[in-house]
Protein backbone atom coordinates (compact mmCIF):
# COMPACT_ATOMS: atom_id res chain seq x y z
CA UNK A 1 0.00 0.00 0.00
CA UNK A 2 2.76 2.41 0.92
CA UNK A 3 4.16 1.85 -2.55
CA UNK A 4 0.71 2.39 -4.19
CA UNK A 5 0.82 6.10 -2.50
CA UNK A 6 4.29 6.72 -3.58
CA UNK A 7 3.58 5.50 -7.10
CA UNK A 8 0.10 7.79 -7.45
CA UNK A 9 0.99 11.19 -5.61
CA UNK A 10 4.20 12.60 -6.71
CA UNK A 11 2.66 16.05 -6.52
CA UNK A 12 -0.90 16.24 -4.52
CA UNK A 13 -2.92 17.96 -7.16
CA UNK A 14 -1.52 16.09 -10.22
CA UNK A 15 -4.74 14.81 -11.67
CA UNK A 16 -4.00 14.39 -14.93
CA UNK A 17 -0.72 12.39 -14.67
CA UNK A 18 -2.89 10.51 -11.95
CA UNK A 19 -5.86 9.64 -14.57
CA UNK A 20 -3.11 8.35 -17.00
CA UNK A 21 -1.82 5.85 -14.20
CA UNK A 22 -5.28 4.72 -13.19
CA UNK A 23 -5.23 1.73 -14.99
CA UNK A 24 -2.08 0.54 -14.65
CA UNK A 25 -2.37 0.90 -11.55
CA UNK A 26 -6.17 -0.59 -11.04
CA UNK A 27 -4.25 -3.89 -12.81
CA UNK A 28 -1.90 -4.18 -9.94
CA UNK A 29 -4.01 -3.83 -7.55
CA UNK A 30 -6.23 -6.47 -9.28
CA UNK A 31 -3.53 -8.46 -9.36
CA UNK A 32 -3.02 -7.99 -5.83
CA UNK A 33 -6.41 -8.96 -5.08
CA UNK A 34 -5.68 -12.49 -6.74
CA UNK A 35 -4.13 -13.58 -3.93
CA UNK A 36 -5.34 -11.68 -0.77
CA UNK A 37 -4.99 -14.46 1.51
CA UNK A 38 -1.44 -14.45 1.05
CA UNK A 39 -1.14 -11.11 1.46
CA UNK A 40 -0.33 -8.67 4.28
CA UNK A 41 -2.73 -5.93 3.13
CA UNK A 42 -6.59 -5.78 3.78
CA UNK A 43 -8.99 -5.86 1.03
CA UNK A 44 -9.17 -2.00 -0.84
CA UNK A 45 -13.05 -2.31 -0.45
CA UNK A 46 -15.24 -0.09 -3.22
CA UNK A 47 -17.85 2.00 -2.26
CA UNK A 48 -18.62 3.73 1.19
CA UNK A 49 -21.66 3.22 2.95
CA UNK A 50 -21.58 6.92 4.38
CA UNK A 51 -25.14 7.91 6.23
CA UNK A 52 -26.67 11.15 4.44
CA UNK A 53 -27.81 12.40 7.45
CA UNK A 54 -23.69 12.58 8.55
CA UNK A 55 -22.88 13.43 4.93
CA UNK A 56 -22.11 16.91 4.71
CA UNK A 57 -22.51 19.26 1.12
CA UNK A 58 -20.17 21.52 0.04
CA UNK A 59 -19.09 23.10 -2.52
CA UNK A 60 -16.31 22.86 -5.02
CA UNK A 61 -14.56 25.90 -3.76
CA UNK A 62 -15.29 25.35 -0.23
CA UNK A 63 -13.60 22.06 -0.65
CA UNK A 64 -10.58 23.35 -2.23
CA UNK A 65 -10.33 25.80 0.22
CA UNK A 66 -10.70 23.68 3.08
CA UNK A 67 -8.22 21.36 2.51
CA UNK A 68 -5.92 24.05 1.57
CA UNK A 69 -6.26 25.61 5.27
CA UNK A 70 -5.88 21.72 6.20
CA UNK A 71 -2.35 21.47 4.27
CA UNK A 72 -1.35 25.16 5.97
CA UNK A 73 -2.30 23.26 9.23
CA UNK A 74 -0.62 20.17 8.38
CA UNK A 75 3.21 22.19 7.48
CA UNK A 76 2.54 23.87 11.26
CA UNK A 77 2.84 20.70 12.77
CA UNK A 78 5.62 19.76 15.01
CA UNK A 79 6.18 16.30 12.66
CA UNK A 80 8.90 14.73 10.44
CA UNK A 81 8.62 15.96 6.81
CA UNK A 82 7.22 12.42 5.85
CA UNK A 83 4.85 12.18 8.11
CA UNK A 84 3.81 15.35 6.39
CA UNK A 85 3.66 14.20 3.15
CA UNK A 86 1.71 11.07 4.39
CA UNK A 87 -0.94 13.11 6.01
CA UNK A 88 -1.60 15.22 2.82
CA UNK A 89 -1.79 12.35 0.37
CA UNK A 90 -4.11 10.93 2.74
CA UNK A 91 -6.31 13.99 2.81
CA UNK A 92 -5.79 14.34 -0.97
CA UNK A 93 -6.69 10.58 -1.74
CA UNK A 94 -10.56 11.19 -0.03
CA UNK A 95 -10.78 14.22 -2.17
CA UNK A 96 -9.94 11.92 -5.74
CA UNK A 97 -12.25 9.34 -3.95
CA UNK A 98 -14.63 11.69 -3.28
CA UNK A 99 -14.71 13.25 -7.00
CA UNK A 100 -14.46 10.04 -8.09
CA UNK A 101 -11.27 9.81 -9.69
CA UNK A 102 -9.82 7.25 -7.90
CA UNK A 103 -12.71 4.37 -6.92
CA UNK A 104 -10.92 2.36 -4.27
CA UNK A 105 -11.55 2.59 -0.95
CA UNK A 106 -8.55 2.37 1.43
CA UNK A 107 -9.08 2.19 5.32
CA UNK A 108 -6.73 5.01 6.72
CA UNK A 109 -5.35 3.41 9.82
CA UNK A 110 -3.03 4.92 11.48
CA UNK A 111 -0.41 4.70 14.51
CA UNK A 112 0.43 8.20 15.94
CA UNK A 113 3.48 8.10 17.88
CA UNK A 114 3.98 11.12 20.45
CA UNK A 115 3.98 12.08 23.64
CA UNK A 116 2.32 15.21 23.17
CA UNK A 117 -1.07 15.47 24.26
CA UNK A 118 -1.33 18.76 21.33
CA UNK A 119 0.02 16.93 18.72
CA UNK A 120 -2.15 13.82 19.18
CA UNK A 121 -4.93 16.33 18.98
CA UNK A 122 -4.39 18.34 16.31
CA UNK A 123 -3.82 15.16 13.85
CA UNK A 124 -7.03 13.46 14.96
CA UNK A 125 -8.98 16.82 13.68
CA UNK A 126 -6.98 17.03 10.93
CA UNK A 127 -7.72 13.51 9.39
CA UNK A 128 -11.18 13.90 10.69
CA UNK A 129 -12.02 17.39 9.35
CA UNK A 130 -10.82 15.57 6.02
CA UNK A 131 -12.52 12.85 6.45
CA UNK A 132 -15.89 15.17 6.47
CA UNK A 133 -15.29 17.39 3.99
CA UNK A 134 -14.85 14.22 1.86
CA UNK A 135 -17.45 12.25 3.35
CA UNK A 136 -14.92 9.75 3.58
CA UNK A 137 -16.26 7.78 6.80
CA UNK A 138 -19.82 7.41 7.85
CA UNK A 139 -19.88 9.11 11.33
CA UNK A 140 -18.16 12.12 12.60
CA UNK A 141 -18.53 10.45 16.10
CA UNK A 142 -15.11 9.87 17.70
CA UNK A 143 -14.57 7.94 20.40
CA UNK A 144 -10.90 8.22 22.48
CA UNK A 145 -10.43 5.12 25.04
CA UNK A 146 -7.75 4.04 27.38
CA UNK A 147 -6.73 0.16 25.87
CA UNK A 148 -6.73 -1.09 29.73
CA UNK A 149 -10.58 0.49 30.37
CA UNK A 150 -12.02 -2.20 27.73
CA UNK A 151 -13.66 -4.63 30.61
CA UNK A 152 -14.62 -6.90 27.56
CA UNK A 153 -13.72 -7.82 23.62
CA UNK A 154 -17.68 -6.50 22.70
CA UNK A 155 -17.06 -3.51 23.15
CA UNK A 156 -15.23 -3.31 20.20
CA UNK A 157 -17.81 -3.68 17.83
CA UNK A 158 -19.77 -1.47 19.78
CA UNK A 159 -17.19 1.10 19.52
CA UNK A 160 -17.13 0.49 15.67
CA UNK A 161 -20.61 0.45 15.33
CA UNK A 162 -21.24 3.97 16.91
CA UNK A 163 -18.34 5.80 15.42
CA UNK A 164 -16.22 6.85 13.09
CA UNK A 165 -12.92 7.11 14.25
CA UNK A 166 -12.16 5.15 17.60
CA UNK A 167 -8.98 6.13 19.40
CA UNK A 168 -6.75 3.48 21.23
CA UNK A 169 -4.32 5.28 23.48
CA UNK A 170 -2.70 4.30 27.18
CA UNK A 171 -1.46 1.02 25.24
CA UNK A 172 0.88 -0.01 28.07
CA UNK A 173 -2.64 -1.15 30.24
CA UNK A 174 -3.29 -3.71 27.56
CA UNK A 175 -0.58 -5.98 30.13
CA UNK A 176 -2.88 -5.29 32.99
CA UNK A 177 -5.20 -7.89 31.22
CA UNK A 178 -4.83 -11.69 31.22
CA UNK A 179 -3.17 -13.40 27.99
CA UNK A 180 -6.97 -14.93 27.72
CA UNK A 181 -8.74 -11.24 27.26
CA UNK A 182 -5.50 -10.24 25.31
CA UNK A 183 -5.62 -13.06 22.68
CA UNK A 184 -9.62 -12.46 22.66
CA UNK A 185 -9.62 -8.44 22.05
CA UNK A 186 -7.18 -8.82 19.28
CA UNK A 187 -9.35 -11.25 17.40
CA UNK A 188 -12.30 -9.04 17.98
CA UNK A 189 -10.49 -5.91 17.27
CA UNK A 190 -9.32 -7.70 13.62
CA UNK A 191 -12.71 -9.30 12.80
CA UNK A 192 -14.36 -6.03 13.78
CA UNK A 193 -12.31 -4.04 11.58
CA UNK A 194 -12.77 -5.79 8.85
CA UNK A 195 -16.26 -5.53 8.98
CA UNK A 196 -16.14 -2.12 9.18
CA UNK A 197 -12.86 -1.63 7.17
CA UNK A 198 -14.75 0.77 4.66
CA UNK A 199 -16.00 3.52 6.91
CA UNK A 200 -14.52 3.49 10.25
CA UNK A 201 -10.64 5.42 11.08
CA UNK A 202 -8.77 3.24 13.71
CA UNK A 203 -5.88 5.78 15.61
CA UNK A 204 -3.44 3.49 17.75
CA UNK A 205 -1.69 6.26 19.71
CA UNK A 206 1.64 5.39 21.26
CA UNK A 207 4.10 7.01 23.21
CA UNK A 208 6.53 5.51 21.49
CA UNK A 209 7.39 2.61 18.52
CA UNK A 210 7.93 0.41 21.18
CA UNK A 211 4.46 0.97 23.05
CA UNK A 212 2.91 0.07 20.61
CA UNK A 213 5.09 -3.25 19.26
CA UNK A 214 4.39 -4.58 22.99
CA UNK A 215 0.35 -3.83 22.88
CA UNK A 216 0.42 -6.02 19.17
CA UNK A 217 3.32 -8.49 20.06
CA UNK A 218 0.37 -11.30 19.46
CA UNK A 219 -0.34 -9.85 16.47
CA UNK A 220 2.18 -8.35 15.18
CA UNK A 221 0.59 -8.78 11.45
CA UNK A 222 -1.93 -6.39 12.08
CA UNK A 223 0.19 -3.41 12.53
CA UNK A 224 1.24 -4.07 8.76
CA UNK A 225 -2.42 -4.83 7.50
CA UNK A 226 -4.08 -1.99 8.89
CA UNK A 227 -1.52 0.61 11.33
CA UNK A 228 0.59 0.86 8.36
CA UNK A 229 0.37 4.69 8.40
CA UNK A 230 2.75 6.04 10.88
CA UNK A 231 2.97 9.72 11.83
CA UNK A 232 6.38 10.52 14.32
CA UNK A 233 6.54 13.93 15.83
CA UNK A 234 9.82 15.88 15.94
CA UNK A 235 10.78 18.31 18.67
CA UNK A 236 10.38 21.34 17.80
CA UNK A 237 14.50 23.09 17.55
CA UNK A 238 15.17 25.96 20.12
CA UNK A 239 14.44 28.56 17.70
CA UNK A 240 10.59 27.63 17.28
CA UNK A 241 9.80 27.28 21.05
CA UNK A 242 11.06 30.97 21.02
CA UNK A 243 8.88 31.74 18.52
CA UNK A 244 5.94 30.02 19.83
CA UNK A 245 6.68 31.47 23.77
CA UNK A 246 7.32 35.32 22.22
CA UNK A 247 3.80 34.51 19.96
CA UNK A 248 1.89 33.38 22.89
CA UNK A 249 3.26 36.45 24.85
CA UNK A 250 3.04 39.24 22.80
CA UNK A 251 -0.10 40.54 23.95
CA UNK A 252 0.84 40.52 27.55
CA UNK A 253 4.92 41.26 27.12
CA UNK A 254 6.83 43.47 25.07
CA UNK A 255 10.12 41.90 24.64
CA UNK A 256 13.42 43.63 24.40
CA UNK A 257 16.31 42.86 22.20
CA UNK A 258 17.86 42.43 25.04
CA UNK A 259 14.86 40.50 26.71
CA UNK A 260 14.92 38.18 23.53
CA UNK A 261 18.80 37.63 23.95
CA UNK A 262 18.15 36.01 27.63
CA UNK A 263 15.07 33.78 26.81
CA UNK A 264 17.00 31.99 23.72
CA UNK A 265 19.86 30.85 26.46
CA UNK A 266 17.47 30.24 28.68
CA UNK A 267 15.51 28.18 26.16
CA UNK A 268 18.71 26.84 24.73
CA UNK A 269 19.89 25.55 28.28
CA UNK A 270 16.72 23.96 29.26
CA UNK A 271 14.44 23.05 27.03
CA UNK A 272 16.91 20.21 25.39
CA UNK A 273 17.30 18.41 28.70
CA UNK A 274 13.97 18.79 29.82
CA UNK A 275 11.23 15.33 30.61
CA UNK A 276 8.49 17.72 29.56
CA UNK A 277 6.61 17.45 26.35
CA UNK A 278 6.79 20.34 24.22
CA UNK A 279 3.02 22.11 25.27
CA UNK A 280 4.02 21.59 28.93
CA UNK A 281 7.65 23.16 28.50
CA UNK A 282 5.97 26.45 26.67
CA UNK A 283 3.05 26.88 28.85
CA UNK A 284 5.12 26.51 31.69
CA UNK A 285 7.43 28.75 30.72
CA UNK A 286 5.03 31.70 28.91
CA UNK A 287 3.12 31.14 32.74
CA UNK A 288 6.71 32.18 34.56
CA UNK A 289 7.24 35.22 32.51
CA UNK A 290 3.93 36.32 32.88
CA UNK A 291 3.63 36.12 36.29
CA UNK A 292 7.17 37.71 37.35
CA UNK A 293 7.49 39.62 33.74
CA UNK A 294 11.42 37.98 33.71
CA UNK A 295 12.94 35.48 32.38
CA UNK A 296 13.98 32.81 35.07
CA UNK A 297 17.27 31.82 35.51
CA UNK A 298 18.89 28.19 34.76
CA UNK A 299 21.52 26.26 36.84
CA UNK A 300 24.69 26.33 34.89
CA UNK A 301 26.04 22.24 33.83
CA UNK A 302 28.83 21.46 36.49
CA UNK A 303 32.17 20.07 34.69
CA UNK A 304 33.19 16.27 36.10
CA UNK A 305 35.77 18.03 37.77
CA UNK A 306 33.31 20.15 40.29
CA UNK A 307 31.18 17.03 40.28
CA UNK A 308 33.68 14.81 41.67
CA UNK A 309 35.07 17.82 44.03
CA UNK A 310 31.65 17.23 45.38
CA UNK A 311 32.04 13.69 45.75
CA UNK A 312 34.76 14.09 47.06
CA UNK A 313 33.74 16.44 49.92
CA UNK A 314 31.07 13.89 51.55
CA UNK A 315 32.17 12.65 54.04
CA UNK A 316 32.91 8.77 54.41
CA UNK A 317 31.78 7.17 51.73
CA UNK A 318 35.73 5.31 50.42
CA UNK A 319 34.24 2.33 49.02
CA UNK A 320 31.32 3.96 47.09
CA UNK A 321 33.87 6.63 45.67
CA UNK A 322 36.40 4.36 44.11
CA UNK A 323 33.61 2.51 42.33
CA UNK A 324 32.59 5.69 40.74
CA UNK A 325 35.66 6.61 39.96
CA UNK A 326 36.91 3.39 38.32
CA UNK A 327 33.22 3.49 36.30
CA UNK A 328 34.08 6.60 34.92
CA UNK A 329 37.60 5.79 33.65
CA UNK A 330 35.69 2.92 31.99
CA UNK A 331 33.25 4.66 30.25
CA UNK A 332 36.07 7.52 29.06
CA UNK A 333 38.47 4.25 28.21
CA UNK A 334 35.49 3.03 26.21
CA UNK A 335 34.84 6.49 24.47
CA UNK A 336 38.03 7.23 23.67
CA UNK A 337 38.72 3.53 22.24
CA UNK A 338 35.65 3.73 19.99
CA UNK A 339 35.63 0.44 18.08
CA UNK A 340 39.45 -0.16 18.57
CA UNK A 341 39.17 -2.37 21.74
CA UNK A 342 36.45 -4.36 22.32
CA UNK A 343 34.78 -2.79 25.42
CA UNK A 344 31.13 -3.96 26.00
CA UNK A 345 28.60 -1.69 26.58
CA UNK A 346 28.43 -0.59 30.29
CA UNK A 347 25.86 -1.98 32.04
CA UNK A 348 24.46 0.73 34.26
CA UNK A 349 21.13 -0.13 36.70
CA UNK A 350 22.56 -0.48 39.90
CA UNK A 351 21.60 -1.77 43.56
CA UNK A 352 22.37 0.42 46.30
CA UNK A 353 22.64 -1.18 49.78
CA UNK A 354 22.83 0.69 53.11
CA UNK A 355 20.70 1.76 56.04
CA UNK A 356 19.21 4.82 56.33
CA UNK A 357 20.84 8.32 56.06
CA UNK A 358 23.74 6.77 54.40
CA UNK A 359 24.26 9.07 51.37
CA UNK A 360 22.09 7.01 48.92
CA UNK A 361 20.34 9.47 47.20
CA UNK A 362 22.62 12.08 47.56
CA UNK A 363 25.20 10.03 45.21
CA UNK A 364 22.42 9.17 43.11
CA UNK A 365 22.35 12.67 42.26
CA UNK A 366 26.00 12.91 41.69
CA UNK A 367 25.56 9.85 39.30
CA UNK A 368 22.85 11.61 37.39
CA UNK A 369 25.29 14.52 37.17
CA UNK A 370 28.31 12.47 35.82
CA UNK A 371 26.55 10.39 33.49
CA UNK A 372 24.98 13.54 31.83
CA UNK A 373 28.32 15.05 31.71
CA UNK A 374 29.84 11.48 30.16
CA UNK A 375 27.00 12.00 27.48
CA UNK A 376 25.58 8.49 29.05
CA UNK A 377 22.41 9.55 29.38
CA UNK A 378 20.64 12.76 27.51
CA UNK A 379 19.08 14.56 30.80
CA UNK A 380 20.83 15.73 33.79
CA UNK A 381 17.79 14.84 35.69
CA UNK A 382 16.84 11.94 38.78
CA UNK A 383 13.39 10.96 39.37
CA UNK A 384 12.96 9.71 42.64
CA UNK A 385 10.11 7.18 43.62
CA UNK A 386 9.20 4.50 46.15
CA UNK A 387 6.49 1.72 45.93
CA UNK A 388 3.31 3.85 46.31
CA UNK A 389 4.40 5.50 42.91
CA UNK A 390 4.61 2.58 40.95
CA UNK A 391 1.62 0.26 42.26
CA UNK A 392 -1.97 1.29 41.95
CA UNK A 393 -5.06 0.31 44.16
CA UNK A 394 -7.01 -1.23 41.45
CA UNK A 395 -6.77 -4.09 38.96
CA UNK A 396 -5.53 -2.02 35.46
CA UNK A 397 -3.75 0.76 37.17
CA UNK A 398 -0.07 -0.21 38.39
CA UNK A 399 1.18 -0.86 34.60
CA UNK A 400 -0.18 1.97 33.29
CA UNK A 401 1.27 3.82 36.89
CA UNK A 402 4.80 2.69 36.52
CA UNK A 403 5.15 3.16 32.88
CA UNK A 404 3.88 6.97 33.40
CA UNK A 405 7.23 7.09 36.17
CA UNK A 406 9.29 5.37 33.69
CA UNK A 407 8.71 7.94 30.68
CA UNK A 408 9.45 10.45 33.34
CA UNK A 409 12.50 8.99 33.66
CA UNK A 410 13.29 8.15 30.42
CA UNK A 411 16.61 10.05 29.49
CA UNK A 412 17.86 10.03 32.99
CA UNK A 413 18.15 8.39 36.36
CA UNK A 414 14.95 6.47 37.98
CA UNK A 415 15.85 6.12 41.89
CA UNK A 416 13.40 3.44 43.57
CA UNK A 417 14.28 4.12 47.42
CA UNK A 418 13.17 1.42 49.85
CA UNK A 419 12.35 -0.74 46.79
CA UNK A 420 12.42 -3.96 48.85
CA UNK A 421 8.57 -2.74 49.46
CA UNK A 422 8.18 -4.30 46.10
CA UNK A 423 8.86 -7.47 46.86
CA UNK A 424 5.90 -10.01 46.99
CA UNK A 425 5.09 -11.62 50.75
CA UNK A 426 1.83 -13.03 49.97
CA UNK A 427 -0.53 -10.52 51.36
CA UNK A 428 -3.96 -8.63 49.34
CA UNK A 429 -2.60 -6.35 46.39
CA UNK A 430 1.01 -8.35 45.93
CA UNK A 431 0.10 -9.27 42.61
CA UNK A 432 -0.09 -5.71 42.00
CA UNK A 433 3.71 -5.35 43.46
CA UNK A 434 5.04 -8.38 41.08
CA UNK A 435 3.06 -6.63 38.16
CA UNK A 436 4.92 -3.07 38.93
CA UNK A 437 8.49 -5.31 39.23
CA UNK A 438 7.81 -7.24 35.33
CA UNK A 439 7.38 -3.38 34.34
CA UNK A 440 9.86 -2.43 35.50
CA UNK A 441 12.24 -5.40 34.27
CA UNK A 442 10.60 -4.91 30.68
CA UNK A 443 11.61 -1.27 30.80
CA UNK A 444 15.14 -1.87 32.01
CA UNK A 445 15.75 -3.48 28.63
CA UNK A 446 13.87 -1.92 26.67
CA UNK A 447 15.27 1.63 27.41
CA UNK A 448 18.71 0.31 28.38
CA UNK A 449 19.99 2.92 26.30
CA UNK A 450 17.72 5.66 27.72
CA UNK A 451 17.11 4.85 31.22
CA UNK A 452 19.98 3.93 34.52
CA UNK A 453 17.60 2.08 36.85
CA UNK A 454 18.81 2.37 40.42
CA UNK A 455 17.20 0.72 43.51
CA UNK A 456 17.89 1.28 46.60
CA UNK A 457 17.03 -0.18 50.30
CA UNK A 458 18.45 -1.24 53.66
CA UNK A 459 20.81 -4.20 53.29
CA UNK A 460 18.73 -7.02 54.90
CA UNK A 461 15.81 -6.34 53.17
CA UNK A 462 17.15 -5.69 49.62
CA UNK A 463 19.04 -9.10 49.84
CA UNK A 464 15.91 -10.68 49.97
CA UNK A 465 14.48 -8.95 47.27
CA UNK A 466 17.05 -9.49 44.76
CA UNK A 467 16.91 -13.02 46.26
CA UNK A 468 13.06 -13.33 45.26
CA UNK A 469 13.27 -12.18 41.47
CA UNK A 470 16.31 -13.34 39.24
CA UNK A 471 14.78 -11.15 36.64
CA UNK A 472 15.90 -7.75 38.29
CA UNK A 473 19.34 -9.61 39.52
CA UNK A 474 20.39 -10.25 35.60
CA UNK A 475 20.00 -6.63 34.49
CA UNK A 476 22.20 -5.05 37.53
CA UNK A 477 25.57 -3.97 36.57
CA UNK A 478 26.52 -2.35 39.86
CA UNK A 479 26.02 -3.22 43.37
CA UNK A 480 27.06 -0.09 46.07
CA UNK A 481 27.32 -0.83 49.93
CA UNK A 482 26.56 2.10 51.77
CA UNK A 483 28.60 1.46 55.22
CA UNK A 484 27.10 3.30 58.42
CA UNK A 485 29.31 6.21 59.12
CA UNK A 486 31.12 5.71 62.12
CA UNK A 487 31.16 8.43 64.78
CA UNK A 488 33.81 10.34 64.17
CA UNK A 489 32.34 10.94 60.84
CA UNK A 490 29.47 11.74 62.03
CA UNK A 491 30.59 14.35 63.68
CA UNK A 492 32.20 15.57 61.07
CA UNK A 493 29.03 15.67 59.28
CA UNK A 494 27.26 17.91 61.66
CA UNK A 495 30.27 20.49 61.94
CA UNK A 496 29.53 20.81 58.37
CA UNK A 497 26.08 21.62 58.66
CA UNK A 498 26.55 24.41 61.47
CA UNK A 499 29.55 25.74 59.31
CA UNK A 500 27.13 25.95 56.23
CA UNK A 501 24.87 27.84 58.69
CA UNK A 502 27.28 30.30 59.08
CA UNK A 503 27.79 28.98 63.04
CA UNK A 504 31.00 28.38 65.04
CA UNK A 505 30.79 24.92 67.25
CA UNK A 506 32.50 25.18 70.75
CA UNK A 507 34.53 22.21 71.71
CA UNK A 508 32.13 21.37 74.53
CA UNK A 509 29.35 21.21 71.83
CA UNK A 510 30.97 19.07 70.09
CA UNK A 511 31.49 16.54 73.00
CA UNK A 512 27.84 16.80 73.87
CA UNK A 513 26.91 15.48 70.35
CA UNK A 514 29.71 12.98 70.55
CA UNK A 515 27.72 11.30 73.95
CA UNK A 516 24.75 11.87 71.89
CA UNK A 517 25.75 9.69 68.71
CA UNK A 518 27.24 7.26 71.02
CA UNK A 519 23.65 6.33 73.26
CA UNK A 520 22.26 6.72 69.69
CA UNK A 521 23.98 4.41 67.50
CA UNK A 522 23.75 0.95 68.25
CA UNK A 523 19.31 1.46 68.43
CA UNK A 524 17.09 0.05 65.47
CA UNK A 525 16.87 1.64 62.76
CA UNK A 526 19.53 4.81 63.80
CA UNK A 527 19.37 7.32 60.92
CA UNK A 528 23.08 7.88 60.78
CA UNK A 529 23.26 11.40 58.39
CA UNK A 530 19.63 11.62 58.97
CA UNK A 531 20.10 11.18 62.89
CA UNK A 532 22.50 14.24 62.83
CA UNK A 533 20.79 16.63 61.11
CA UNK A 534 18.06 15.98 63.49
CA UNK A 535 20.20 16.83 65.78
CA UNK A 536 21.37 19.83 64.74
CA UNK A 537 17.95 21.39 63.74
CA UNK A 538 16.85 20.79 67.48
CA UNK A 539 19.96 22.40 68.70
CA UNK A 540 19.26 25.69 66.00
CA UNK A 541 16.32 25.68 67.80
CA UNK A 542 17.58 25.45 71.41
CA UNK A 543 20.30 27.97 70.84
CA UNK A 544 17.14 30.41 69.59
CA UNK A 545 15.82 30.41 72.94
CA UNK A 546 18.89 30.28 74.93
CA UNK A 547 19.77 33.37 73.17
CA UNK A 548 16.75 34.94 73.05
CA UNK A 549 18.06 37.76 75.11
CA UNK A 550 21.39 37.78 73.79
CA UNK A 551 22.86 41.11 71.26
CA UNK A 552 26.28 39.84 71.00
CA UNK A 553 26.95 38.14 67.24
CA UNK A 554 29.68 36.31 68.61
CA UNK A 555 27.19 34.67 71.36
CA UNK A 556 24.37 34.44 68.34
CA UNK A 557 26.85 32.39 66.15
CA UNK A 558 28.45 30.05 68.62
CA UNK A 559 26.69 26.86 69.58
CA UNK A 560 27.69 25.74 73.01
CA UNK A 561 27.38 22.52 74.98
CA UNK A 562 23.85 23.85 76.47
CA UNK A 563 22.46 24.03 73.14
CA UNK A 564 22.94 20.77 71.78
CA UNK A 565 19.29 19.09 72.33
CA UNK A 566 18.31 15.61 73.04
CA UNK A 567 14.63 14.95 73.28
CA UNK A 568 12.60 13.30 70.64
CA UNK A 569 15.57 12.39 68.36
CA UNK A 570 14.59 9.22 67.10
CA UNK A 571 11.72 11.91 65.64
CA UNK A 572 12.27 11.92 61.88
Amino acid sequence: MKNFFEEIYNDYFGIEKIEKQNEKLREELRQLGVDEKASNMPKLEVGINVSETNKQKFSKEEKDKRMADLFAKIDNLYITEESKKLLKKMIEYMRKYDEKIEKNYIPFNVQLISKNSDLVKSVKEIIMEGATIFSYIKSTKVEEIAIYQLESADQVTQLYADNGMIMFKELNGFSTHDEKFQEVFLNFLEDTMNKYLNNTITFIVGRDKLEITNAFAKRSLMLEKYFEFQIEEVKPDVQDVLREVVEKLKDSIEFSDEMNVKLLDYISNTYPKTSLDFPDYRNNLCKYISFNGEIPTYEQDKTLEEIFAELNELVGLQKVKKVLNDLVDLIELKKKSKDDLKIKDVNLHMVFLGNPGTGKTTVARIIAEVLYNLKYIKQNKLIEVSSKDLVGEFVGQTAPKTMGVVEKALGGVLFIDEAYSLASNGTTGSSYNEEAIATLIQAMENYRDNLVVIFAGYTKEMQAFLNSNSGIVSRIGYTLEFDDYTPDELIEIFKGMMKKSGFVVADDAIEEVRKVIEEYKDTKNFGNARFVRNVYEKSILKHAANTRNKTSKKVLKTITKEDISTEDLLKM
